[in-house]
Order: structure tokens, then sequence, then C-alpha cells
């Protein structure tokens, strides 16, 4: 594909993004754009240019939700990683576990990686075919565990128009180290 057959659209919803992400960070300052707009005009073209073809971009009214619920989700989990490790005998149970995903599109299981990893308390450690495998900083409770993340695959189905199916969680050979 070339730069002649970009969607005009698309190229304009970059521009809008990465121009809002411009002014988010360094203010309305006219002086700022001396390196705001060839940043903005880069990150456009690259943006295009390395999106997979065929790939599905998130859907706008679903993103507005999940970003609240990102938000929540990582205060949530910053005071329950805190508590737990502030406490004179730390609550701590770390592990791995294998969660089988359901989500199909490849955008949707990076930003599921990603979030997970992001999340206090979790990290995605490899994912092979369908299964990834999570390390936990409490995975005493695998059904707790699979519950949390089907929730949150849930929310990132939604974001892509993925139907969700009940996922499994399969305990991993390795036991938690301690």
């Amino acid at each position: 594909m070339t730069l002649t057959q970009l969607d005009p659209t698309a190229l304009i919803l970059r521009l809008g993004f990465f121009a809002g992400a411009w002014l988010i960070i360094a203010g309305i300052d006219p002086a700022s754009w001396l390196i705001g707009l060839p940043a903005v005009l880069a990150a456009s073209l690259l943006n295009w240019h390395l999106k997979p073809a065929g790939a599905r971009a998130p859907r706008l009214g679903p993103a507005l939700i999940f970003i609240p619920f990102f938000l929540g989700s990582s205060l949530k989990g910053g005071a329950d990683v805190a508590w737990r490790v502030l406490r004179p005998r730390m609550r701590i149970a770390p592990g791995l576990h294998r969660y089988r995903l359901r989500l199909q599109e490849p955008s949707a299981r990076v930003l599921l990686l990603n979030t997970l990893s992001l999340l206090p308390g979790t990290l995605s450690a490899d994912l092979r075919d369908d299964t990834l495998t999570i390390h936990a900083l409490d995975a005493s409770d695998p059904s707790m565990l699979a519950t949390e993340i089907a929730r949150l695959e849930r929310r990132i189905g939604g974001l892509f128009g993925e139907p969700w199916a009940q996922p499994s969680l399969e305990p991993a050979d390795e036991t938690p180290q301690r």
C-alpha cells in the first residue's frame, strides 16, 4: 500500500489523535509545534504504515468505557499490592497459571497482554497459540484469577467487537515461588 492509497479519513483521524496527544503533553504553547508538527506527522504516518493489513481498530464507544475501567482497576490493583507487601507478613503467593484465550483478533490479544502487564500484580509471561501464561503476585486462588482475567478479556473483546466465550484456566506445571 502506498501513501496515495491511504484513506483520507483514516489519516485525518490519526492526525487528530496525535495532535490531541501532543496538546495534552506540551500544552498550547505555539513554539512547541516546532517539534510537535513533525512528531505528529511522523507518528501518524508510522501508525498507518505499521498497522497490519486487516487489523481492526478498537471501537470508540467501548474504548471510552474501557479507559475508566482500566484506571479503576489500576488503582484497585495498586492499593492491593501495596497492602500485601507493606504488611509485616507479606501476603503473596506468586505463581504461574495458564489461561485459554478466546480473543481471535491479534490487536485485541496484544491489548490484553499489555493491559495485564500494566495492571499491578500480574504479568503476561508467555503466549503460545491460544494459551497465555500469566505470572500473578497472588496465585493462590486460580478461580478468582480466571474471573478477573475473563472480565478483562470480555471488556477488550467488546472493544474489538469480538464475541466472548467462557474462558478456562489451567494451573501451570510450576509451583508458586516463595
